[in-house]
């Protein structure tokens, strides 16, 4: 289907009430502080889970999605449920993470758009949240998840893996609660977020507010700021894919038949295009910038004396995985985070697709999982002991 013929698109992406629910539980887990001291009258986390808990509650495995993922880390798509699951090389039976040995669970983020409390859900006046939806941090997103860990009966994680934005909440558990993390895997993210990183989430947010449907975030009556969202994710797509892989894919390719000179795009103008339709059929705005703001004020080491005094908390046995090509969480950042847990192991995909990577090169992530999971990691510089 070209542009120019899709169905216009929803005013939001978001699961709302009365949609199908496809695989999802919920968890309401009543009122909840924030950090910033502004209270959630009521939190609901939709999640999924694989696989069965052990009488000994020991196999649990938590699993933390990236910033427009979702709690569908495996399965296919349903009605309610518009993708397949988005790590199915990794999750499921006879995968690394074997849904057949271990029991799995992965909610969709507070602030998000998939069934958990966020910007589209319904305050208590009956209206979406919308502009009154808080400022949630991190910390606020785990002490979130700790609770669901508590209502399904599960005191310690046999692992959590996280990867990019999920990445800050896996390490973020780890240092808060390092009591209930045995093992953690950190793919492609990292313990503050750095001015770099803060740069590009800032034009994101300012796209989607520049656009005269956000309307300071109610918009939900209406015609939503679709192409703000659209032009957010093409700023971020593009710190998602290395330079290399895109002057390879795209070069000065034009599209089909268009002309540059008479107003018509490039391959890689269209490729980005695209990448903006799909995101405002799937997600919505508001959670968008809300998940931003998460990551603008993610920082492991506030009100804990810095970074390196707080990672000093990390008791779990650690796997720090960097893309050796990521543009966005670049690998000496990576680096630096394992370098502060102790006995934490660092390594490297080698990948042409920068930060996507981790999505992309199943078998490297693959390898690395077993050679940790499994203990096949030799004796020599590998670690931080």
């Amino acid at each position: 289907m070209s542009r120019h013929n899709m169905p216009p698109a929803p005013t939001s992406g978001a699961w709302r009430e009365g949609d199908p629910v496809a695989f999802r539980k919920f968890a309401n887990l009543g009122a909840q502080r924030l950090e910033n001291g502004a209270i959630l009258p009521s939190v609901t986390l939709a999640y999924e889970t694989w696989g069965e808990l052990d009488e000994a509650s020991s196999n649990a495995v938590l699993i933390l999605h990236a910033l427009t993922g979702d709690a569908h880390v495996c399965g296919e798509a349903a009605p309610g449920q518009p993708t397949p699951g988005w790590w199915e090389q990794i999750v499921g039976p006879g995968r690394i993470i074997d849904t057949d040995r271990y029991f799995v669970v992965a909610a969709n983020v507070l602030g998000g758009c998939q069934g958990s409390t966020g910007p589209a859900s319904l305050a208590p006046d009956g209206a979406p949240w919308g502009s009154h939806f808080p400022v949630i941090s991190t910390r606020d997103q785990v002490y979130a998840e700790s609770r669901l860990a508590d209502l399904l009966g599960i005191d310690e994680w046999n692992i959590v893996v996280g990867t990019s934005l999920g990445g800050h909440r896996a390490v973020e558990w780890a240092v808060s609660y390092p009591e209930r993390v045995r093992r953690l895997v950190v793919v492609a993210s990292g313990a503050q977020t750095t001015a770099d990183q803060a740069a590009w989430t800032h034009t994101q947010i300012r796209a989607i507010q520049l656009d005269p449907s956000w309307r300071g975030g109610d918009y939900y009556a209406g015609p939503g700021p679709t192409a703000g969202l659209a032009l957010a994710r093409q700023i971020a797509h593009t710190t998602y894919r290395s330079p290399s892989e895109l002057d390879e894919r795209f070069g000065r390719i034009p599209q089909n038949d268009e002309d540059p000179l008479h107003g018509g795009r490039l391959a890689v103008e269209s490729y980005l295009d695209y990448h903006g339709e799909k995101i405002v059929r799937r997600f919505d705005a508001g959670s968008y910038v809300t998940l931003c703001r998460t990551m603008l004020s993610h920082d492991v080491g506030r009100d804990r004396g810095g970074i390196a005094e707080a990672l000093k908390a990390v008791t779990a046995r650690t796997l720090v995985v960097a893309v050796d090509s990521d543009r966005l969480f670049f690998p000496e950042q990576v680096w630096q985070m394992a370098a502060g847990i102790s006995g934490a192991f660092y390594r490297e995909i080698h990948s042409d697709h920068g930060h996507d990577g981790f999505l992309i090169e199943h078998d490297q992530l693959t390898a690395l999982l077993d050679e940790f999971l499994n203990e096949r990691i030799p004796s020599r510089a590998s670690s931080f002991a």
